[in-house]
């Protein structure tokens, strides 16, 4: 039973990984939580099915639902993931997912790239002191590669011929939604359009600064967030009775 997950931190965006480490550390300290990874190819067609599909394969073998954690697409996946399987999502919390899910930095980048009359380097180092705030000239470049890779191997619905949208909609599981007061990717303004798909229960976040990877530069404030969220008594009622049915099975 010690080796089943209470959480699962999804991951479609591999190259931005590094970025969820010291959120996945601190979470790491209070519950049992795994990572699932998907890696999309240039060959490959961009499927969110797919990816909802190979996700529920691998749950399948969860004998109680799990609490999911997404940033940006990540998130996306897991809020489509909670609508078509909500038996098997205890809870869902959504970082830098704004009311309409499928907007995300290449979104924003893309939509720039058609309008503005310079080149890709220079928009790309402009999303990067959009994304992370001015760095020292080292750290961008690193950061150029990260974003580089990812517009190669996220998941994100979208490229410079057409950007994807999904329609704002309740989903069913409790729900916690995290952003950043000065995240221009997400605006701070659009988190009112969650209010009319929020449930009793379900909660709204905001960190004062950190930008779109809030959670990078503030994990142990989004970690205290989440696992109170966690700790709330529906939850915790939920993962009891969970538990006892697990035992019940074996």
């Amino acid at each position: 039973m010690s080796s089943l997950p209470n959480a699962l931190w999804l991951n479609v965006s591999p190259a931005l990984q590094q970025f969820d480490r010291p959120l996945l550390i601190h979470l790491s300290h209070h519950v049992a939580i795994a990572q699932w990874e998907y890696c999309q190819t240039p060959d490959e067609p961009m499927s969110l099915e797919v990816a909802i599909d190979l996700l529920d394969d691998y749950l399948k073998n969860q004998n109680r639902p799990v609490d999911l954690i997404g940033h940006s697409t990540s998130g996306l996946l897991g809020l489509l993931y909670a609508h078509k399987h909500p038996e098997k999502v205890r809870s869902l919390t959504l970082l830098s997912v704004g009311p309409y899910p499928a907007v995300d930095w290449q979104a924003h980048y893309y939509a720039q790239l058609q309008k503005l009359p310079c080149s890709r380097e220079v928009l790309l180092n402009q999303m990067v002191i959009n994304l992370f705030g001015h760095q020292s000239p080292g750290i961008v470049r690193e950061i150029l590669e990260i974003l580089e890779q990812d517009l190669l191997t996220s998941l994100s619905p979208h490229n410079l011929f057409r950007r994807v949208g999904f329609s704002p909609s309740e989903v069913s599981v409790p729900m916690l939604v995290c952003g950043s007061a000065d995240d221009i990717i997400i605006d701070p303004y659009s988190w009112e359009g969650w209010q009319t798909w929020l449930k009793t229960g379900d909660r709204i976040w905001q960190c004062p600064k950190g930008r779109y990877f809030f959670h990078y530069f503030h994990p142990q404030k989004v970690c205290e967030q989440i696992v109170d969220f966690w700790d709330l008594p529906s939850l915790s009622q939920d993962r009891t009775a969970s538990f006892a049915n697990l035992k019940v099975s074996l």
